[in-house]
């Protein structure tokens, strides 16, 4: 795995698209006194976190998930499933730690910009949505496929857009 300065200086510098160079900043951090060097990443526009998550928060929202789950019988015919949707629902609530923003990062910048637009992880897409090697034209077109996309993720196509000045800002 890379150093997270070399995660760092790639998105935002080689594949950062040039509307947003100097306005978006990835961060993310371990927490070395933690037992088991947890840490929290984000997503930051202009300086203020418009995506942010913690090994706390995930931890919290997958065990109250998990638990609903299995209180729904969930699990008794597949006893992965409760881990795997407690996962994927959390996930989809903007919930990760730093080791997950990492994963990401890895699956981002070991394929084509157009596995990534489709790729099941959203924070893979969200990367994809920043990236340079996305046009106006090709942006434009993702506008129908956005409506179903999660709000968090969406977040990010409307910043691309407002600077590529493809919509207004509000």
């Amino acid at each position: 795995m890379s150093t997270w300065s070399g995660i760092r200086n790639k998105l935002e510098n080689d594949y950062l698209c040039p509307a947003l160079r100097g306005h978006i900043q990835y961060f993310a951090t371990s927490y070395w006194e933690s037992h088991d060097q947890t840490g929290r990443a984000a997503i930051r526009l202009d300086g203020v976190e418009v995506l942010r998550s913690n090994y706390y928060a995930y931890e919290q929202n997958y065990w109250n998930r998990y638990q609903a789950l299995r209180r729904e019988g969930i699990g008794q015919d597949d006893p992965k499933a409760p881990f795997r949707l407690a996962h994927e629902g959390t996930l989809n609530d903007g919930c990760f730690d730093n080791g997950f923003f990492y994963q990401a990062f890895h699956e981002f910048d070991n394929q084509s910009i157009e596995k990534s637009l489709v790729s099941e992880n959203p924070l893979v897409r969200i990367f994809a949505l920043l990236d340079r090697r996305l046009g106006k034209r090709r942006l434009l077109a993702l506008g129908k496929s956005m409506e179903q996309e999660l709000d968090w993720v969406r977040t990010f196509y409307v910043i691309r857009m407002q600077a590529e000045g493809l919509i207004d800002k509000e």
